[in-house]
């Protein structure tokens, strides 16, 4: 791999990744600016810190697991400070059913979130997750599996 630094390098992995760490951040954080700030903060780490890839499924589960990482402390950080996120400015639910079932999937705890937002919008298999965080297959089972059972509640008590 060309090393870290270069403006190819940079642009390849901007270009790349960009799309998918800025949705995955948002399964964790409401707000388009701070999910924004996740990935940015993502990628200053990528250039200070400089790791060394074995190939791009190892650069690639990084920049996932460095994402949701640096999201979760962004939220975990304003709780803490008792304030609110930010709130994205939202497509109308009603008009949007598509709206309606990303607000449950971002309603859920952190945990199943992410795995959902994984599997069921960037199309990974169960073995593939479990090695992008670093999981057991059968934990990311079980999670996406929860997950499921709780967006059929939250989406239940939206239709009632």
């Amino acid at each position: 791999m060309v090393p870290f630094g270069t403006n190819e390098t940079i642009r390849r992995v901007v270009e790349e990744y960009s799309p998918m760490l800025l949705r995955l951040a948002c399964t964790r954080l409401r707000s388009t600016a701070d999910a924004e700030d996740a990935v940015q903060e993502t990628y200053l780490r990528l250039l200070t810190t400089q790791p060394v890839f074995r190939d791009a499924a190892h650069e690639k589960a990084w920049l996932i697991r460095t994402t949701l990482h640096r999201a979760s402390d962004i939220r975990r950080e304003a709780e803490r400070r008792n304030v609110p996120l930010e709130e994205a400015a939202l497509e109308a639910a009603s008009d949007n059913p598509h709206s309606v079932l990303l607000d449950a999937v971002h309603a859920l705890p952190e945990k199943y979130s992410a795995v959902i937002h994984l599997h069921y919008y960037e199309g990974y298999t169960i073995k593939e997750i479990a090695k992008l965080l670093g999981l057991p297959a059968a934990t990311v089972g079980t999670r996406l599996a929860r997950g499921r059972e709780r967006l059929r509640q939250l989406l239940k008590e939206d239709v009632s």
